[in-house]
Parts: C-alpha cells; structure tokens; sequence
C-alpha cells in the first residue's frame, strides 16, 4: 500500500505541474486586455488616418483654387505693368488694348477713391487727420484738398516742410506748383478731381509702393471676379503681406475676422497650409490659410473656408462602422480567449482522467499478474482437497445410518464448493488470456448451430425456447473458433440468467453493410436501466450472487480481439438485445 500511495502521490504531482505549464485565468486575462487594447489603439488610429485623408483632400481642393488664383492674379499684375509701345501701323494690338484695359480699372480704382473723398469733403467731415488715415490705409504718397488758387486746406502731411528742398530759395510756390517739382524730380505723379459745382480740388500722390499696391489689388480683384464663386466655399480672403485685404468674395461668418489668423506662420513659409476646424453660429467650416505667391515671391496670404458639414458626415458613418468592426473584433477575442481558457481546462482534465486512468490500469495489471499466478497456485490444492474428498466420501462412510447421511451431505458440500472455485479460476484465466487469438476462417451460423445444440437440453428444462435465423449463410469470417464461441456462450447464459421462468431468445445473423456480418442475440428477461448498460462491461461491476461476473466483459474482450464491437439495446422489463459486429475481412486484408 506503501507504494501506490508513492504512485498516487507521483502522479498527482506531475498533473499540477502540467497545469502550470497550461495558461492560468490571469494570464489569460492580461492577453484578452493587451488584445482588446490593441484593436481599440487600431481603431482609432484608422479614425485619425480617415479623418487626416478627408482633410487633405479638401487642403488639395483648396490649394488648387488658391493655385488657379495665382495664375490668374499673375497673367493681370503682367498686363497692369507692361510698357506701353506704340504699334507699328498705328493700331493698337489685342495685347496692348488688354493691357491698357486693365491699367484703365487702376487709374479708375483711383478716381473713384478721390471722388469718394471729393463727396466727403461737401459733408464737411474731412480734415487733415482723416486724409491721412485714407493715404496710410490705401498706400497712397500724398491726398490733399486745394484751394481755387492751389494751395492746400487739407493734406496727409505738410508737403512744403517734408519737400522744402525742392522750394527755390526766396520764393513762394503753390502747393500745386511744389506737386509739379515732385513729379518733374521724383518722379512720384498725382491725380487732380475738380468738379464743374466746386472750386476745390482732390489731389491724389502715389509713389512706387503704392503702383505695386494698387496693381496687385486690382489684379487680385479681377481674377476673383474671373473664377467665381467655388462649390462649397464659404468666403475667400486675399490679404497683402501687411495683412490689408485686397479682396474678398463670400461671406464671413459672424465671430470671425482676420485678426484670428495668425498669418505670421503661414507668411514665413514654415507651412505650406494652415488648416483648422471652426464651428460658428451653426455653421462648421474648415479654415485655412496658404502663402499668396507672384512672380514665384510671397506678396500676402489667401484665406478660404470650405464647408466640412459633408466631411463630418463621412467622418460619424466611418466612426460608426469602425466603432461596430472593433466591437466585433472585440467579442470573438474575448470568446476566443474564453473557449481557449475552457479548452485547456478540458483538455487539463482529460490528462488528469487520463493519468488516473492509467494509474489504476497499472496497479489492476500488477493485481491480475499477481492473482494470476496466485489462482494458479490455488488450482494445486484443489484438486488435492477434491480427490482427497471423494476418497473420503467412498472409503470412508460411517457404518451408523444417520452419520453416513450427515457425511454424503458434507462431502457434497465440500465437492460443489471445490467446483465452484475451481469454477471461478477458469474464468479468470479465461479473461486474462481472452486477446491471445488464433484466426482462421470458419463459419460463424455454424459455431452458433453447434452452440444452439449443445444448450437444447438445458434451456428445454428450464422452460426457455431458442429460435434462430439465417439471413446469411455460411456468414464465413476470420476467426478463434474456441473463443468466440466462448463468447456466444456467455451472451446466451446471460440471456438465460436476466429470465426467471419461461421465456424466448432469438439469434440472428445478418449482414451489417459491405464489410461486416451482425449477430443478434435477443431474449426475454428483465431488460436493464440506461445505468447498468453503462456498466455491464466493466469487469468490476456484477449482479450475481455468485461468481465473478466476468462472462460479459470476457465476451467483448473476444469480440474486440476479433476486431468486431458491441452494442446493447435494453429497457427494464422488455428484455435486451446484443448485437455483435464482426469483420468479414482481417485488417490489411484486400477486399
């Protein structure tokens, strides 16, 4: 006992350490969490990736738009500064007749700002500090208002103080007359506005810087009014390099102005887009901001707002799908993991089944060599006890009448237990050695008939009918003629034993498919629970009062030995039937 407590203990030992090998329930929970985590890091950073390739398709429309501006404003500001050349012929060419038209909108740009401050000052709300606001806000050399004899009331700056060196010594000049020396010396030219109804004059002064400015603007403004207005744009800004605008087209939300901008970023060159989102008044917008380039020279900054309300739109149905995909992904990780965590269980458990199993089939091996050798050590002195009986029984009678009754009795006795326990060491013998075959071919319907006629008499006088049937004949197949039909012999006692009075079995032989031959074997007893039929082949396990029980499990060890199976169909008081399967052919053997 000592050692198969050691065995036990052994066992166990290697089955937890098997376990440990196994993923335990944490480790299995931190994979699951790392995965789901994973796939929740994946799935946003696809939103990101989404969200970033919508918005760089709309900085592309956007930079396309600004693109076709530049050349636009590029092909005017060309126009505007041409020099004019007479024509050979005394026509002008299509060329020239654009560039004068084009220069014509400036000098016209101008004047409408001169007679914008003409009407200004018959409101009688001009004075020197406005004309210099006008002439700092619009690039402009000098504005001033003239008297009839043309010196000035009003002027950006004291022109005769900053330009006093071009005064002649000793003499007195107009302000229109010093207006003249400046364009003769400096060339820096001005624009005169009288009407018929006043005496007053607008002057207007613009030096180099402000040529540049005023090209640039009406450039600008003509090629905006060329282009139009854009599909889902919502305004569009051009400003100059000191963030004046030039023009402007759509409409700016309210909240919104150009000193939310900071065009010092985009100006520098540092981006060649400057994109944001905006959400105003309702209205969601993406901003951006790129570099005006002329000439290939960064001169201001375009702003354009586009409408994102469609981008967003695409953005929550790719959340939406992503959010359902990563769900997805999520659950069959989670079941995954979970029927990987129940599997190994399982698969733990059957190792350890296993193990038992073989632990108790190694100790009932070491236990049948040992009662093997032991049964046939008993079977000696047996036959020693039973011959030593019968010489008693027939040299040894008591004379008295009533003792010679006692001892026949007691001899009987001692015979029949003889009997029995040589009876119950055959079996055991018989069951250890149930595997060792010799296979030859022979007719099963045969060994049945033989077994069928050996048995006539013993189930005649216990009241029990045989009844066979031949479905197929001769039904050859390989075969230990002397164990299976010890294998009969123990499914048709059986059958006799399970009945307590009269009753019927049936033997039948048919064909089970193309490669195998059934043998039934049905009586009339009292039938067996679904318990029993799951425990009547276990050599442990008997109902007999007597005996070990062994026929059954003996039985199919044959069956099994001969490469057939067994089934059993069986209710409680409606009998049972054995239906045994054989082969027709050996294994390896061609059909």
């Amino acid at each position: 006992m000592s050692f198969l407590r050691k065995k036990e203990f052994i066992i166990k030992g290697t089955s937890r350490a098997r376990e440990g090998n196994l993923l335990q329930p944490l480790a299995v929970a931190i994979v699951s969490a790392v995965l789901v985590t994973l796939i929740l890091i994946m799935g946003f950073l696809d939103m990101r990736r989404s969200e970033a390739n919508l918005v760089g398709l709309m900085e592309d429309q956007a930079l396309s738009t600004i693109s076709v501006l530049q050349r636009l404003t590029d092909e005017n500001i060309k126009m505007i500064d041409a020099p004019h050349k007479r024509p050979a012929a005394g026509k002008k060419s299509a060329k020239e007749e654009e560039e004068n038209y084009f220069k014509k909108f400036v000098y016209e740009a101008i004047t409408a700002l001169a007679s914008k401050t003409y009407d200004y000052r018959k409101q009688n709300i001009i004075d020197d500090g406005y004309l210099k606001k006008l002439a700092a806000d619009n690039h402009l050399w000098y504005v001033a208002v003239l008297d009839r004899s043309g010196d000035a009331l009003f002027q950006s700056r004291d022109l005769k103080k900053d330009e006093a060196d071009l005064i002649p010594p000793g003499q007195k000049i107009t302000t229109i007359g010093l207006l003249e020396l400046i364009n003769e010396k400096r060339g820096i030219g001005f624009l005169a506005l009288k009407r018929h109804d006043d005496s007053d004059v607008i002057v207007i002064n613009i030096d180099k810087q402000g040529v540049l400015y005023w090209g640039l603007k009406i450039a600008v403004e003509k090629a905006v009014d060329k282009m139009g207005e854009g599909h889902g744009i919502i305004y569009l800004q051009i400003f100059n390099s000191k963030g004046q605008l030039l023009s402007m087209t759509g409409t700016l939300p309210e909240g919104l102005d150009k000193k939310d901008l900071d065009q010092s970023v985009v100006l520098s060159g540092k981006t060649k887009i400057n994109t944001r989102k905006l959400d105003t008044k309702g209205v969601k917008i993406l901003d951006m901001a790129a570099p005006l380039t002329i000439f290939e020279k960064p001169v201001g900054l375009v702003r354009i707002g586009l409408d994102r309300s469609s981008m967003d739109a695409i953005m929550a149905e790719n959340r939406q799908n992503i959010a359902f995909f990563m769900l997805l992904v999520v659950v069959i990780a989670l079941i995954s993991m979970w029927l990987l965590y129940h599997g190994q269980n399982r698969h733990l458990a059957g190792i350890v089944n296993m193990e038992r199993r073989l632990e108790k089939a190694e100790r009932l091996s070491s236990l049948g060599m040992l009662a093997a050798g032991v049964a046939h050590e008993i079977r000696n002195p047996l036959n020693a006890i039973s011959m030593a009986a019968q010489r008693l029984k027939r040299d040894f009678v008591p004379d008295n009448e009533a003792k010679s009754s006692e001892f026949q009795n007691l001899s009987g006795v001692i015979r029949d237990e003889i009997r029995r326990l040589n009876g119950i060491i055959e079996e055991f013998l018989s069951f250890s050695k149930s595997r060792r075959l010799e296979l030859s071919n022979f007719s099963v319907t045969e060994v049945l008939q033989k077994i069928v006629q050996l048995m006539q008499e013993e189930t005649a006088s216990r009241g029990i009918t045989i009844e066979t049937r031949w479905l197929v004949t001769p039904a050859v197949i390989p075969m230990d003629i002397n164990k299976l039909q010890q294998a009969f012999l123990n499914f048709i006692k059986n059958a006799m034993e399970s009945m307590s009075g009269q009753g019927k079995i049936t033997i039948k032989a048919e064909k089970e498919g193309k490669k195998d031959i059934m043998i039934s074997i049905s009586d009339t007893g009292c039938g067996m629970t679904e318990e029993e039929i799951e425990k009547i082949f276990n050599p442990e396990y008997t109902t007999k009062e007597k005996g070990l029980g062994l026929g059954i499990p003996l039985a199919m060890e044959i069956i099994r030995g001969h490469g057939g199976d067994v089934r059993v169909i069986s209710r409680r008081g409606q009998g049972t039937t054995f239906e045994i399967i054989l082969p027709v052919k050996r294994n390896g053997e061609k059909k």
